[in-house]
């Protein structure tokens, strides 16, 4: 591992950062969190020529290095960490052919701190088309770097890039720095030069202005106080440091860089006199919704249909092949039926990831975001709340840790605070069992799935609850802030199948995995809760078979009579008597009341908990699936089904509301850096969505 060269990859939003590093590392990645910091780093290895190998980082998209948001922050922490062998060997910019104007802004920051830098011109491909001409010869010789053209989306120019990492130690280590603190003050750099030799002037320059003094000695922190207080004077530098920059970049790409706009395609501001019109670039968006849960449905019930019963088969067949025992009922009634409860959903989760890894592709969603802006506003959040909330329908966690990158402290919160009203990922199992159990499978004019227009329902009523919780804490929360919303709006490109394969597999894998070992936990603690129990416990069967009311039942009737009564007498059972009361007015009984205790862990943990407790409870003749199972409940004090239409909405409503996510909460305590806020958030939610649920049963029963 010491012996790879270590790259970071770095360029503006938009820039096709995350392509290239898709094409470098292939599936050879992994994703962690920065040192003391959650936000996603992703990491992966690039095999280069000569045998050798790469570490690839790629940082999080940023403007330039002095950073305006936390997640900005983390690009100058890494470029200076504070172990030198945790710096990179070589930086990457990657830089958008069409903005390079903007992106060599950043180009020059990083070559500033003397580390051998690479410029990767993206989207070669573009040229001919937008009528570009760029002297890449000339442009090397002006920048003092070695520039690679690439195209990630169609793999060109990679190995070139490769070819360059892997020869870094020959590159060019060059600074503009000092050249720009003769205009700007000679006689303040100078000195501020002598505050460490071991560092250039520029990193020292970012050290002062960002406050960012870790890497310097007891001895080197005391010279810079001498700095201190001159916050003015180092903003007034700042300014003029920008505009010398872009002079010196105007007058490279002069030299270097021409359009002619005649041969440039005006496709894109077309397309965004529709996408983003007033009236239409709602409808389009709220029919894009539409098709996405459409095709959840409807994609998905054959191969869902299929895993469904291949869990069912394995079951019996596992009950075949073992001896009857603990073991065998720990597998069979257990980790089985918690395990199936999951993978059941893949295919659901997977058709939302696609579509949602599409529109990000295609820049369709920074259109969203500008579309939303003015509707966010007037709810105390800004354009920019809105990239957290649709990211909330795959996780809520990433979700707020994407916060980060709003500016205003109110907005920022307000975003945490109801972000996890948007639908996830996690509830999408439980909608989709229970919309199945209690809405037909029906066509609406023959072509809208009844069953996918409730999901969508579920959807906007979890983002309209963000919004107005978000108009209630705008109100009440007394924080003064100001923000400015500003939205970059990428050029519409066909997606690349390669990134949204990755981005699919990725996000599949990290939600099975994750929830996967929750749900086996749970399900093995489960079992032990249900097939144990106090003294009482073992004497059940025994009761049961010297119950003269049962001795008219038929073997197969005895044993389920038997196996309820010893579930009720179990652990679980008491305790799922012991909270029955205070569900019982929501539809529920003991048993949906444990699988709404143990979801809080995570909200697809319901259906596992279900399958579970349905598993022990039923005869070793039963092996149908956990959708089956639950249409057949019935409902002792009506004798009508369980889940019937009444206590699904009461179920689904309590769902859509309920702050159920541990780790949520966790996040949210990381990011307010205060119990306050989760503890707040845990119990509105809660009384919103047990109030909810309450009045839906009561009026719907």
């Amino acid at each position: 591992m010491s012996n790879r060269i270590k790259v970071a990859l770095i360029g503006n939003p938009n820039t096709g950062k995350t392509s290239l590093f898709n094409q470098l590392t292939g599936l050879n990645q992994k994703v962690g969190n920065y040192p003391g910091v959650t936000v996603d780093k992703k990491q992966g290895v690039s095999k280069l020529a000569n045998g050798k190998r790469a570490t690839i980082i790629d940082l999080p998209g940023t403007y330039s290095i002095n950073p305006t948001s936390l997640d900005e922050s983390i690009v100058l922490k890494t470029l200076m960490a504070a172990h030198r062998e945790e710096t990179p060997d070589v930086i990457v910019v990657v830089a958008d052919i069409e903005n390079l104007k903007r992106n060599l802004l950043l180009f020059s920051q990083i070559q500033d701190l003397e580390i051998p830098t690479v410029l990767a011109l993206n989207m070669a491909d573009q040229l001919q088309r937008k009528g570009i001409s760029i002297d890449i010869s000339a442009l090397e010789k002006e920048l003092h770097t070695k520039v690679v053209l690439v195209s990630a989306r169609n793999n060109e120019g990679v190995d070139d890039l490769k070819s360059v990492i892997a020869d870094y130690e020959s590159l060019q280590v060059h600074s503009n720095f000092n050249e720009l603190t003769q205009k700007i003050d000679k006689d303040y750099f100078h000195k501020l030069s002598k505050v460490g030799e071991n560092f250039t002037t520029y990193g020292l320059w970012m050290m002062l202005t960002k406050r960012h003094t870790i890497l310097l000695s007891s001895e080197e922190k005391e010279r810079m106080k001498l700095f201190e207080g001159e916050e003015g004077k180092q903003k007034k530098y700042q300014h003029k440091e920008t505009i010398y920059r872009y002079q010196k970049i105007n007058a490279v790409l002069k030299q270097t860089y021409s359009v002619d706009t005649s041969k440039a395609s005006d496709l894109r501001s077309r397309l965004d006199r529709v996408f983003t019109h007033k009236v239409f670039g709602y409808v389009i968006f709220f029919g894009l919704l539409l098709l996405i849960f459409q095709s959840i449905f409807d994609w998905a019930s054959t191969p869902m249909d299929f895993i469904d019963g291949l869990f069912a088969d394995i079951t019996e067949f596992t009950k075949e092949q073992l001896p009857a025992g603990m073991f065998t009922d720990l597998l069979t009634d257990g980790v089985i039926p918690g395990i199936g409860g999951v993978v059941i959903f893949i295919p659901q989760i997977a058709i939302l990831f696609l579509f949602i890894a599409i529109l990000e592709e295609t820049g369709y969603m920074s259109r969203v975001v500008f579309l939303m802006d003015k509707i966010m506003r007037r709810f105390g959040m800004s354009g920019k709340s809105v990239i957290p909330l649709i990211s909330g329908t795959a996780c809520a966690i990433p979700a707020i840790m994407a916060t980060r990158t709003i500016s205003s402290w109110k907005e920022r919160l307000i975003t945490i605070l109801v972000t996890p009203f948007t639908t996830c990922s996690a509830r999408l199992p439980v909608y989709a069992i229970l919309i199945a159990l209690i809405i037909p499978d029906t066509k609406l004019f023959g072509i809208l799935s009844l069953q996918g227009f409730t999901l969508l329902v579920l959807y906007a009523l979890g983002f309209a609850a963000a919004i107005i919780a978000a108009y209630v804490l705008h109100k009440t929360l007394k924080i003064n802030n100001t923000s400015f919303f500003v939205v970059e709006m990428p050029n519409y490109k066909l997606p690349s199948v390669k990134n949204v394969l990755y981005d699919v597999i990725e996000k599949t894998k990290a939600f099975v995995f994750g929830a996967g070992k929750i749900i086996l936990a749970i399900s093995i603690v489960l079992w032990f809760l249900a097939s144990h129990g106090p003294s009482s416990f073992n004497d059940t069967e025994k009761k049961e078979l010297e119950n003269v009311a049962n001795q008219q039942l038929s073997e197969t009737e005895l044993a389920k009579k038997i196996a309820s009564a010893k579930l009720e007498n179990s652990y679980i059972g008491i305790a799922g008597k012991t909270i029955e009361p205070i569900v019982k007015p929501l539809g529920y009984d003991w048993k949906i009341g444990i699988g709404l205790i143990s979801s809080f862990a995570a909200r697809e943990v319901f259906i596992g908990t279900l399958a579970t407790i349905y598993s022990v409870e039923a005869d070793d003749e039963n092996t149908s699936t956990i959708k089956q199972k639950m249409a057949s409940e019935i409902n002792p004090d009506t004798g009508e089904k369980r889940f019937n239409f009444a206590t699904g909405i009461s179920l689904l409503l309590f769902y859509a509301f309920a702050m159920q996510c541990m780790a949520t909460l966790a996040i949210v305590k990381r990011e307010t850096k205060s119990w306050k806020w989760p503890v707040i958030q845990l119990m509105s939610m809660g009384v919103l969505a047990y109030l909810s649920a309450f009045t839906a049963y009561q009026i719907l029963s």
